[in-house]
């Protein structure tokens, strides 16, 4: 077909017997036009070639037939992508079109070049300008600022690579078919199977993957295009063209593939491919809305697998089957997660010189795997409590109790309840903490985490709150998915000022509150991790919150034994005082167990300084200065042991 599009072109110059080529450019035109000389159907010499195509223009005639292009389209098609190919054309076109054209095929000489192979007579450019070449972008119109002879066609070089058989390569593009990493359990390759069965022959069908792991969204995504015997070829839309990309996915067998991240009131409508008809990928997180302009649209919300499926997952990558079995049965983790996890811990191990990872590995990992993911939204609380830290009443203990056993037992607590229950069961759990400050509510948060073997995050409300509209969403949209994929424990200290009774709206700034609440509200129902909140009183919150949580802990001041049990558990062994002066700290002092820490670190500092254990003077003036904070008067009793 070279030598039809070339001959086309040379009949300007040599229709006329006695014309003799001059220069390369002509030279090389006349070598091409010159076995075509005595042609007089071009159009019946194309239709042949068309229908028995040389290897070399094979993937040019299965475009023209899906595309249902006309022979002046086949022909302009075939000049511009010579001219991405061979340097020689483009100096033709130059040297045909000169003064006014370059090396790109102009109208104004498609116009006069193809007249021949338009069957009829016409107007050849509206042809082209009004054809499927140019509506698909395998054509594209460049300078049309300029009169409409002047404009030029181009080929996407993606696309002139894909019709010689190389392989494609498109700015912004890659291929997934690689996505290497993350094994996926039975349950989800069989559920992707049906997917991609469904799409099979959708005319613009769109499946929308949602995981808060990409990796594993990407996986997903490589396998439902392998089902479709197909290559997943992620688009990223943000600064791509993607005029003729449809095209390419057609021609070249690829399955498109976008991806997004979106906020909580975020929106995106799937972009069309023109020239493609067939099925579209999206991956996004759990929030923001998918639409597309045309053709059906499914949800696929990718969920944890079952716990025998977590523990194959584990065992492939570990080679560890008590290790598997322990990790399956204490977290939830995501197939995206575990191979996350995996990786980090494999690595831990070579890097300590052991042959493979422990359950220390793990929960390192779970801790590095965080480092910077959640930006500036939360901060990491690393310290593991202990049981003897831990001084509290006996019915809060109880209490936290209970919540740790129902945070052990979500996944399964279901299974053998009523019909009631299944069907609107939720894996998350979510208890508030309330009660002055210092009774030990962020402790017991960190004695929770620590129990359960997982990071806790406390949430920077300074970070997540803006007073932009909808970013405030946005941030709780991307810390909650973050912090429900990697099952971390989230802490939201002084949650009231999120959480807070919504306000009758008077104004616009009270409805922008209320939003932000009733966003809470549906988000936390559904969160499927672990979440604890503290506040000073329940009272600040609205009912409609208070009926979703899963449990609320009353932390009170503590009593007097309480108190000396925290005297003994802060002072430790290295120090002056004796049973009876702790005794009498515990019943003058009514503080609590964060002014008690303060005391005893204000007097380590002076005891320090002075080179002796902590004395009894030390704790009291220190005593002296927690009441001044606190703006109250100093227990008379106590007053005589002081120097402050």
């Amino acid at each position: 077909m070279r030598h039809i599009a070339l001959g086309c072109v040379g009949r300007l110059l040599f229709a006329e017997a006695d014309v003799e080529p001059v220069g390369a450019e002509q030279v090389y035109l006349y070598n091409h036009y010159d076995p075509l000389r005595e042609v007089t159907d071009l159009a019946g010499l194309l239709t042949q070639l068309l229908r028995h195509p040389a290897p070399a223009d094979r993937t040019m005639v299965q475009m023209a037939e899906r595309l249902g292009l006309s022979h002046a389209e086949i022909i302009a098609v075939m000049l511009a992508l010579m001219v991405e190919e061979e340097p020689m054309v483009g100096r033709v076109l130059a040297h045909i079109q000169a003064p006014v054209g370059g090396s790109r095929p102009a109208l104004g000489m498609l116009e006069a070049a193809l007249a021949p192979l338009s069957g009829a007579p016409g107007w050849v450019s509206g042809a082209l300008l009004a054809g499927p070449a140019i509506a698909s972008g395998a054509l594209q119109l460049l300078n049309q600022q300029a009169p409409l002879p002047e404009q030029t066609v181009k080929m996407p070089m993606g696309l002139a690579l894909l019709l010689r058989d190389k392989p494609l390569l498109w700015p912004g593009c890659r291929d997934l078919s690689q996505a290497a990493g993350v094994r996926l359990p039975l349950s989800t390759l069989e559920t992707a199977a049906r997917h991609a069965a469904t799409l099979q022959g959708c005319v613009h069908g769109v499946l929308v993957l949602r995981s808060a792991s990409k990796a594993e969204a990407r996986a997903v995504a490589a396998e439902i295009a392998a089902q479709l015997q197909c290559a997943p070829w992620l688009i990223a839309t943000a600064d791509n063209d993607l005029a003729g990309l449809g095209v390419a996915c057609l021609i070249g067998g690829r399955l498109p593939v976008f991806e997004y991240d979106m906020g909580a009131e975020a929106q995106v409508l799937v972009p069309e491919l023109a020239g493609y008809e067939g099925p579209r990928l999206v991956l996004t997180g759990p929030d923001g809305q998918v639409k597309t302009a045309r053709g059906s649209l499914k949800q696929w919300q990718l969920m944890p697998p079952p716990e025998s499926e977590r523990r194959q997952l584990w065992l492939e990558y570990l080679q560890h089957a008590a290790l598997a079995n322990q990790l399956a049965g204490a977290h939830i983790h995501s197939s995206g997660r575990i191979a996350e996890l995996a990786e980090l811990a494999q690595r831990e191990a070579r890097l300590q010189q052991r042959e493979r990872p422990d359950i220390h590995d793990i929960r390192r990992a779970a801790w590095e795997a965080e480092a910077g993911a959640l930006g500036n939204l939360a901060q990491p609380m690393t310290a593991e409590i202990p049981d003897e830290a831990l001084v509290l009443s006996k019915s809060v203990d109880h209490e936290l109790q209970q919540l740790l056993a129902r945070c052990r037992a979500r996944e399964h607590l279901d299974a053998s309840l009523g019909v009631t229950i299944k069907v609107r069961y939720q894996q998350g759990v979510r208890c508030l903490m309330t009660g002055a400050s210092g009774t030990g509510k962020t402790l017991a948060a960190s004695w929770l985490a620590t129990r359960l073997g997982l990071p806790l995050y406390r949430v920077d409300l300074a970070a997540v709150v803006s007073k932009y509209i909808g970013e405030t969403e946005k941030n709780l949209a991307a810390l909650l998915a973050r912090a429900e994929h990697s099952e971390i424990v989230l802490l939201f200290d002084e949650a009231d000022s999120l959480f807070g009774k919504r306000t009758d709206v008077k104004d616009s700034t009270d409805r922008f509150a209320n939003s932000q609440t009733n966003y809470l509200l549906q988000r936390i129902e559904f969160y499927r991790g672990i979440v604890v909140l503290t506040s000073n009183s329940r009272e600040r919150f609205d009912a409609a919150f208070t009926r979703r949580l899963d449990k609320i802990i009353e932390f009170p001041l503590p009593n007097p034994q309480e108190r000396r049990a925290l005297w003994q558990a802060h002072l430790g062994d290295q120090h002056q005082l004796n049973t009876k002066q702790i005794n009498q700290l515990a019943a003058a002092s009514d503080l609590a167990g964060g002014h008690i820490r303060n005391a005893v670190l204000t007097a380590a500092v002076a005891a320090q300084a002075a080179q002796r254990p902590i004395a009894f003077a030390d704790v009291v003036s220190a005593l002296m200065g927690e009441y001044r904070k606190l703006g109250r008067q100093f227990p008379s009793e106590l007053r005589r042991y002081g120097t402050g």
